[in-house]
């Protein structure tokens, strides 16, 4: 491996082969580094041949470099922003996590559910009271 390259450039590079869990990338004639499946695109990724093939010329970021293994970890998501349909999904709450507002009159601590249940049968015969009215 040359030493030419660090973490953080830039490089085009191209695919020269693809496997399951990501692209091998050719930097020159010498160094080769792989594009893992969670680098390929911001959100999920569940088949390569969707965003790349062999032989497409791609930018990629160096990411990191590991010379005692030869081996150079390469990113083409940090080069892209992320899109806003991506993120606005990923922040969305699901439905029915609603928490739902609490009476402060009636939030009075960790009572036993006897004692709760006293207080709500006093509650409702209040309230049929008020309705007979």
């Amino acid at each position: 491996m040359t030493t030419k390259y660090e973490v953080g450039n830039v490089i085009t590079g191209k695919v020269t082969g693809i496997q399951p869990y990501g692209a091998f990338i050719a930097l020159d004639d010498e160094t080769q580094g792989l594009v893992h499946i969670s680098e390929i695109t911001h959100g999920y990724v569940k088949d390569i041949h969707e965003f790349l093939k062999i032989g497409d010329e791609v930018n990629v970021k160096v990411m990191s470099i590991d010379e005692g293994e030869g081996k150079i970890s390469l990113s083409i998501r940090a080069l892209e922003e992320p899109k806003i349909q991506m993120v606005q999904k990923q922040t969305r709450r699901r439905q029915g996590s609603v928490k739902p507002e609490i009476d402060s009159d009636s939030a009075s601590g960790f009572n036993t559910l006897k004692e709760k249940l006293e207080e709500w049968i006093e509650q409702q015969s209040k309230a049929n009271d008020t309705i007979k009215r």
